[in-house]
């Protein structure tokens, strides 16, 4: 949350994105460097409480065995994500070839799988893929500081975006976003974009991202204007709420709390 409120002046709706672009104001080296040592605390954090839960027998009892899904009811209920893949289903956008995003591509990362399909699963694959995720922000961070010693003249030899591109030529970047402000014609251009807004092509779209708890996807229906005709908005909370009444059946009342934590469910998505 801090480096949320860093980055955009946002704590909790992040305001870092922007239609192809991101916010640059917040990015600087202390960003970069605290982040690291945020990395590395939470690496050893992780670890250590992974060293004492996950052979600790009161923690397995609880979730060995309760909540199991099989490969038929992550089919029919739409289930994706941790959930799905603790079953042992091979699915993440991250790895698919036609849905790339964010240049996954280009970083060594790993999936993990279960087999049960149960709790307990779902809690090795979420820990593994929070170790991940502090192994993807220390393969951007030493790109960025590798990238920090090369020629500016020269363009970097990687395969990221052009974000380390900009990133290093301050320069090119300052005049580059200070010029609306210093032309007539691209201060009108920038505010007509920002009155206006964005058309969108006529047609039928769908885009996904792999959410940490699962698929995330929007539906556009664009007549030509500015405002979509239909948007329908994809939330992997919901598809798992209605498959909690397959998962509990058996099991006793104090196990839905098992369940509900090993779903990640946000009740936020489920009401969108």
């Amino acid at each position: 949350m801090e480096f949320y409120e860093r980055v955009s002046g946002a704590r909790f709706h992040a305001a870092f994105y922007r239609p192809n672009d991101i916010d640059w104001t917040g990015l600087n080296y202390q960003l970069f460097l605290d982040i690291s040592l945020f990395a590395r605390d939470c690496f050893k954090s992780l670890t250590e409480i992974f060293a004492v839960i996950s052979t600790n027998r009161i923690w397995k009892s609880r979730l060995v065995s309760v909540g199991s899904l099989n490969f038929n009811d992550v089919v029919s209920y739409g289930v994706t994500g941790p959930v799905a893949r603790s079953v042992g289903i091979k699915k993440d956008i991250r790895f698919s070839k036609s849905e790339t995003y964010s240049h996954y591509w280009f970083l060594s990362i790993q999936g993990y799988l279960g087999k049960r399909g149960d709790s307990y699963d779902r809690f090795l694959i979420r820990v593994r893929e929070m170790y991940e995720s502090i192994n993807i922000v220390f393969q951007i961070l030493g790109n960025l500081t590798d990238l920090a010693y090369k020629n500016t003249d020269t363009a970097p030899n990687v395969s990221f975006l052009s974000f380390f591109d900009l990133l290093n030529r301050k320069s090119r970047f300052k005049q580059g976003y200070n010029s609306k402000y210093n032309s007539m014609e691209s201060l009108i251009n920038h505010f007509k974009l920002y009155s206006e807004g964005l058309i969108v092509p006529k047609g039928f779209v769908y885009k996904a991202v792999e959410a940490p708890k699962g698929e995330f996807g929007t539906s556009i229906v664009s007549d030509g204007t500015t405002n979509p005709f239909r948007c329908k908005i994809r939330t992997p909370a919901y598809h798992h709420m209605q498959v909690m009444s397959r998962m509990v059946q058996g099991h006793y009342f104090a196990d839905l709390v098992t369940v509900l934590g090993s779903l990640d469910i946000v009740f936020g998505d489920v009401d969108r």
